[in-house]
């Protein structure tokens, strides 16, 4: 199983149709999730704009800051998370960009909750919608983990308006051992939801991050 597989599996991606389903068990774990969001995003003591831009597989929000006289920067986070843990992973890109900082669909966040396929090129297709609806050109991409992945496929199928990109721990494009994946993230994530018993839950935050965060571990709680 590799890290790509993984990732599949724990956002549950479709092909070759976008799936519809609900990333929440109840609209009380969902709203949660935003208060959670919200917390965050006020911890971050920033100045901001929120947009919500149309694309076609639903509607995405973004978090923009920075000084607009600064070149975009486009900031994508990684699986399971959102834009304000991205900006506070990288609190000073505002000194030389206009940041702005997507919620990934189908990811416990403000866009939609359409799930399109990783097999093809839906995440391209999406992140060049994004980037189309917010007028911007020659733009600097910035993403880690899955939002690495999503980087990636955007520059191999539709690199228009991009000037530069980088690329932190992308998922899908180097195998991870297996076995790790399986034991360490995959497994005790399914027995986490099966039982609720936070000793899963350490465990996969603990895979994740190379220090204790406290905020990963209550979001991805829900």
């Amino acid at each position: 199983m590799t890290h790509k597989t993984y990732i599949q599996a724990m956002t549950q991606s479709q092909h070759p149709s976008a799936s519809k389903s609900s990333l929440y068990t109840t609209p009380q774990s969902k709203q949660r999730i935003l208060d959670l969001y919200q917390s965050k995003l006020d911890a971050l003591n920033i100045d901001y704009d929120e947009q919500q831009v149309s694309t076609r597989f639903g509607d995405t929000h973004v978090i923009i800051t920075g000084n607009p006289a600064h070149p975009p920067l486009v900031l994508v986070h990684g699986s399971n998370g959102c834009a304000p843990i991205a900006l506070d992973v990288y609190p000073n890109l505002t000194k030389r960009y206009q940041v702005f900082a997507v919620d990934v669909i189908a990811q416990p966040n403000k866009s939609a909750e359409t799930r399109p396929s990783m097999k093809d090129d839906s995440y391209a297709h999406w992140l060049q919608d994004v980037i189309k609806h917010l007028n911007l050109s020659n733009v600097t991409l910035v993403g880690f983990s899955f939002g690495g992945f999503i980087i990636w496929k955007s520059l191999t199928h539709t690199p228009e308006n991009i000037k530069e990109a980088y690329i932190i721990a992308p998922v899908g494009i180097i195998n991870t051992n297996p076995i790790n994946a399986m034991l360490n993230m995959f497994i005790p994530m399914k027995r986490y939801k099966q039982t609720r018993n936070p000793k899963h839950l350490t465990r996969v935050v603990h895979a994740l991050f190379s220090e204790p965060d406290a905020f990963a571990f209550k979001y991805l709680a829900h």
